[in-house]
């Protein structure tokens, strides 16, 4: 069994009600009051699964494929997330989609781990330590971070609220994304100070320090872009020490698929950070919305991103095989897509029900085992939100901008290229050079982890490359308002004026 913290709905519900209470204080007797939990450390206990399963929203886990979507690599043919809209420019405050979710449900987490901030700070029981403490409020601010960096790098100005809030109070204004970033990397602080020192993958499902310390490099290798494109080399220098620490506590998966696999991610070296499920009753759809609906189809142009063995670009090497696409590939190319069937060997075969749109499907977050996909699969296979492969590519981003393509981006690469018998870069390179190659390794090694659009967006991209894709079944358009999304127009609207909407979407 996998080791983990398990999620019940009842508990989910019952905290979800809680977080959600008005002023007027009605106690049912079939749901769990705020007011009357918070007990003993069981009940802290069962709150800390609530705020973990904040996490568990389609577009913060099972849906990382989708977020690819709005990008070149993928077509969501269901428009999921309203990623259609999106590519498609038509993107306005009533969108609805992820525009909406991304926003409501992270303050729907944030709520849960402010909640269980204020009552951990008022608790006087002592069969909770001082030590327990700092372990729980690092948890959930780790959490809080997370939450905070959807909204920070999609939204910019939100919110910041770090209290519960109640009628007198509930209609915050906008603060500046600076002070969002802060509040953020101080809560991220609070858990590297503060949380196990074990690695992930043996801390029993909980944050660790090093998980706080991979999420604050992604946080600053964002925000080190600012909003012109150009990195700013303290904060590149901050991710790079940070990485550096990382590399030396976690090791790569052997196997590549074995990251996504259910079998395969207990005890894995290379996971810093996952959203875990556990079937029966705490699964999601992974194996019905990639292998069976193919519902988010990988584009040519990602098929063709991926090189020939030779690590010469698929088209150029003389490997290129145009009748047999996967032939002489990187090897994550097959352990990435499946063209129109899934196929795992013989007996291990899956014909999806629905249309491949573009002839490709996702084969990376499947569970062989799990054959036949349907309504009826149980998939409990974790999402990995943060990993080793991601870090290495992050301390090869940031050292070679603070200080060129030196031995240890290469190294980096190269461990990184080795595990699935990819060549070394040749010697050589400028640093404009290495830059390419490493925003191109980001494309292929961390295909449909949701982290495309992060990209597009902090290298101020995302127009040049969005408006150029001719391989999708709809027109691109990006406009230069897109860097920000619309805060939703039903947050505006309740708020009373109080809210403002973003200065492109008014």
């Amino acid at each position: 069994m996998k080791n983990r913290i398990i999620i019940t709905i009842i508990l989910i519900a019952s905290l979800f009600l809680g977080a959600c209470k008005k002023a007027l204080d009605l106690n049912p007797n079939d749901q769990i009051a705020t007011s009357t939990f918070y007990k003993t450390k069981a009940d802290f206990d069962a709150a800390l699964a609530a705020v973990y399963a904040s996490l568990q929203q389609e577009e913060f886990s099972y849906g990382m494929g989708f977020r690819d979507g709005f990008t070149d690599n993928g077509y969501n043919q269901f428009n999921s997330g309203a990623a259609k809209d999106f590519v498609q420019g038509n993107f306005n405050p009533t969108t609805g989609g992820y525009e909406t979710a991304i926003y409501n449900d992270s303050y729907v987490g944030i709520t849960r781990v402010n909640l269980f901030l204020k009552n951990l700070g008022t608790y006087k029981g002592a069969d909770i330590s001082d030590s327990q403490r700092k372990i729980y409020e690092g948890e959930v601010r780790f959490i809080r971070a997370f939450l905070y960096f959807q909204l920070y790098s999609i939204y910019g100005d939100v919110p910041l609220v770090t209290q519960p809030l109640d009628l007198s109070n509930q209609k915050q204004p906008k603060v500046p994304a600076a002070q969002v970033l802060a509040q953020i990397t101080a809560d991220l602080d609070y858990g590297i100070a503060n949380l196990s020192t074990n690695a992930y993958y043996a801390n029993g499902g909980h944050a660790a320090a090093s998980s706080a310390k991979a999420l604050k490099a992604r946080v600053l290798l964002f925000a080190a872009f600012g909003s012109t494109g150009t990195p700013d080399a303290a904060m590149l220098t901050q991710v790079r020490n940070l990485c550096l620490d990382l590399m030396g506590q976690y090791k790569l998966s052997t196997n590549f698929e074995d990251i996504f696999r259910d079998a395969t991610q207990k005890n894995n070296t290379e996971i810093m950070f996952s959203v875990n499920f556990l079937a029966p009753n705490n699964t999601a759809p992974w194996d019905m919305y990639y292998g069976d609906w193919d519902a988010c189809a990988p584009l040519q142009n990602m098929v063709d991103a991926y090189e020939c063995t030779d690590g010469q670009p698929y088209g150029i090497s003389p490997l290129t095989d145009t009748k047999n696409q996967f032939k002489n590939r990187d090897p994550r190319l097959a352990k990435t897509v499946y063209a129109d069937s899934v196929y795992f060997g013989p007996g291990k075969v899956h014909h999806p029900s629905n249309l491949r749109p573009t002839g490709y499907g996702i084969i990376k977050f499947l569970e062989p085992n799990n054959i036949p996909y349907g309504f009826s699969t149980l998939s409990q296979q974790d999402a990995v939100i943060l990993r080793l492969g991601e870090v290495m590519l992050m301390y090869a981003e940031a050292q070679n901008e603070i200080a060129g393509p030196d031995a240890t981006v290469y190294k980096a690469m190269a461990d990184l290229r080795a595990r699935v018998n990819m060549p070394a870069y040749p010697a050589g390179y400028t640093k404009d050079q290495m830059r390419e190659r490493i925003r191109h390794e980001r494309r292929v090694e961390l295909a449909f982890e949701g982290l495309r659009h992060y990209d597009l967006l902090r290298w101020h991209i995302a127009g040049p490359v969005l408006n150029a894709v001719k391989t999708s079944l709809i027109n691109y358009h990006f406009e230069d308002k897109f860097y920000h999304w619309p805060l939703p127009q039903t947050e505006i609207d309740k708020s009373g004026g109080v809210l403002i909407q973003n200065p492109d979407y008014k």
